[in-house]
């Protein structure tokens, strides 16, 4: 529950796993989760452009909340700005997939909210440059993990004019305020307004690619 360097972790280390699959949520949680309706998709792949012949990221911002819960996950660059959706992703439900977004290099952020009590786990991933067009082995590792912050505002409802302004505060077993890396605290206030939005049916952090007529590349609007 420390903020933590970001070099590359060790093969199958209990740091690297959380690292590449995301929060680890017990079963009562994951159950609780499902009740609501709220589905929220931490999971990254590694995909083949043909055109491009090279590999990249896939991510999907996928979340949203109820009263008494809520989950969400996003991404962005290293420099903690925004990113480019590939495509956003329109359904009849709320509180599921919004978009998805390609890359050789991105941020996580993922976050649980129960009440007032949050989780937030900030994860660096990317693809290493290979030789022969091999697949590259992904390199993650964890920029931030706190467990069991507070918040002391109800966003959900009578205070919610203050989403995107706010973030919880996370502290160690002895007390000592652990710090959100300053790069990645815009990127968390707009996670926070995200678990509180219920009913969530639009993205809080991707953002749509500027489009010109014959400017379709992917590699070269999202790299």
């Amino acid at each position: 529950m420390t903020s933590a360097g970001v070099a590359p972790l060790g093969l199958g280390s209990r740091q690297e796993i959380v690292a590449r699959q995301g929060l680890r949520l017990p079963s009562i949680t994951l159950k609780r989760l499902r009740e609501a309706g709220i589905y929220c998709q931490p999971t990254i792949s590694i995909e083949y452009q043909r055109k491009a012949k090279s590999y990249v990221l896939r991510g999907v911002e996928s979340g949203g909340a109820v009263a008494a819960i809520g989950a969400y996950c996003s991404f962005v660059d290293e420099q903690g700005q925004v990113l480019a959706w590939l495509q956003r992703i329109d359904s009849v439900g709320v509180n599921g997939v919004h978009a998805a977004v390609v890359a050789r290099r991105f941020i996580r952020l993922q976050m649980l909210r129960v009440q007032r009590t949050y989780d937030l786990l900030i994860s660096r991933h990317e693809l290493p440059l290979t030789e022969n067009g091999h697949r590259p082995r992904l390199e993650s590792a964890v920029v931030f993990h706190g467990r069991r912050g507070t918040l002391e505002m109800d966003l959900c409802n009578e205070e919610s004019r203050f989403r995107g302004a706010v973030c919880p505060v996370f502290f160690n077993r002895s007390g000592e305020l652990i710090e959100i890396t300053p790069e990645c605290r815009p990127a968390v206030t707009m996670l926070t307004a995200a678990v509180c939005c219920t009913g969530c049916h639009h993205c809080h952090l991707l953002r749509p690619a500027p489009m010109f007529p014959g400017s379709i590349e992917v590699d070269s609007a999202i790299s």
